[in-house]
């Protein structure tokens, strides 16, 4: 039984492919980070070499042994640093031109493939080429448009859009026994990512984590050129750096939603106070430049530009808040 939260359309659409035996040989599947592309390519792959009777059925030797990541014929591999290698392209290679030892195929589950330099994804064009019979090639990337055009034409492309908060919550409260008002809570602030939501649900770290970047939002915003200089140099540093700009976004987009009166779509339901506040003092007229210079940051950071500068540059486009 298929265990992906939300995305019911992608595991109805790989269900008929395994029925019909009309399976791809190479998938992609898109979306935001935490959105489930890694669990659903797992599943897919649990799928294609699940013994029991209605696969995955999550029980057999070969599910048992890729939910663990311990199947001799299923391969994760996961930026080396920053990016994904051509080394790493070469090693998936020669795994994929052996016979399956256990299973019925050969899986390599890439992930974060945008991430990929351009010799590693060229290398790789010349397996989606022509793919051994017994091998599946499974990607993810947050976005296509990141990729080669000729990878993403010889690939079936699965687009994952954000899963309702309430499906969220109710899987919390189901399969992870969270409680119901924390459920409510994780489902909203994870805007969609089943994923985040899930980890936030057993690592209490994730949510003071996230309180911290948010106190360093406030704290910039009443700051001038000269110290975000100085904030960007500390930030540039920090591994989760596109993870904190995507909920500083998150942040800025709810300042709007107050401002027009659309609180009951706000994500950071915790923090309406301080964005009634901001919204009150005027704070919201710098939201559109703070969203679309944050866009930009992303950008830059998937495309391996220095990020001290792409940081320096999205803060100094914030303006100084008329909260201040």
């Amino acid at each position: 039984m298929w265990q992906t939260v939300g995305h019911e359309w992608a595991v109805a659409l790989l269900e008929r492919a395994l029925a019909t035996r009309h399976t791809a040989q190479a998938y992609l599947f898109t979306g935001a980070p935490n959105t489930g592309k890694t669990h659903l390519a797992r599943e897919l792959a649990a799928a294609l070499n699940c013994t029991g009777a209605e696969p995955p059925c999550g029980q057999c030797w070969s599910c048992a042994h890729i939910a663990q990541g311990t199947h001799p014929d299923v391969m994760l591999v996961e930026p080396d640093g920053a990016r994904i290698k051509i080394d790493q392209v070469r090693s998936l290679q020669h795994d994929l031109s052996l016979s399956p030892y256990r299973g019925r195929w050969r899986a390599c589950i890439i992930t974060d493939f945008q991430l990929a330099t351009t010799e590693a994804a060229n290398a790789l064009l010349k397996t989606l080429e022509e793919p051994p019979a017994h091998a599946v090639l499974l990607l993810t990337a947050t976005d296509a448009s990141l990729l080669l055009p000729t990878i993403v034409s010889r690939c079936q492309v699965l687009a994952l859009r954000a899963v309702p908060a309430d499906q969220i919550a109710r899987a919390l409260v189901s399969r992870w026994q969270v409680r119901e008002d924390r459920a409510q809570l994780l489902a909203r602030l994870s805007a969609g990512r089943v994923g985040w939501a899930i980890r936030a649900a057993q690592d209490p770290t994730i949510l003071a984590d996230r309180e911290k970047h948010l106190e360093t939002l406030l704290s910039l915003l009443r700051q001038g050129r000269a110290a975000r200089i100085t904030a960007a140099e500390r930030l540039a540093k920090l591994d989760d750096l596109p993870n904190i700009i995507r909920l500083w976004q998150a942040w800025w987009r709810d300042l709007l939603l107050v401002q027009n009166g659309c609180e009951d779509l706000v994500t950071n339901v915790d923090s309406l106070d301080d964005l009634r506040l901001w919204a009150a003092r005027g704070g919201a007229a710098s939201a559109p430049a703070a969203l679309r210079e944050a866009e930009t940051a992303l950008s830059r950071l998937e495309q391996n530009v220095n990020p001290r500068l792409a940081v320096e540059v999205m803060l100094l486009g914030w303006g100084i808040a008329a909260a201040a």
